[in-house]
């Protein structure tokens, strides 16, 4: 028994220590070939956009306003991908299924 609540524990800290580093981590969405880029951190927080001049038409928004949305898509993809690779082999270790962790 108590070697399984220190494995639980051990568990525990890493689960942490992945969360921290998928916090920590910055990523960046693209659109249009790098024309429009989004950048962003593990947690959901937009904090930068870049956008080229050669994308910013006045009688085109419409193209520019798909830019962006498809740049954070490609940032939310990013950010779903890191946290599997981070978390995913972590939740496989606890036995799969288990409430709390979102379907990992």
């Amino acid at each position: 028994m108590a070697g399984l609540l220190e494995q639980a524990q051990q568990m525990q800290q890493q689960l942490l220590a992945a969360q921290n580093e998928i916090a920590n981590t910055e990523i960046s969405g693209t659109a249009g070939n790098g024309l429009v880029t989004v950048t962003g951190s593990g947690t959901g927080e937009v904090t930068a956009v870049q956008i080229s001049p050669d994308v910013v038409d006045r009688d085109d928004v419409d193209t520019l306003q798909d830019l962006v949305v498809g740049a954070l898509a490609d940032l939310a993809s990013k950010r779903e991908a890191l946290t599997q690779q981070k978390m995913g082999p972590l939740a496989g270790g606890l036995g799969g299924d288990i409430p709390g962790l979102g379907g990992l």
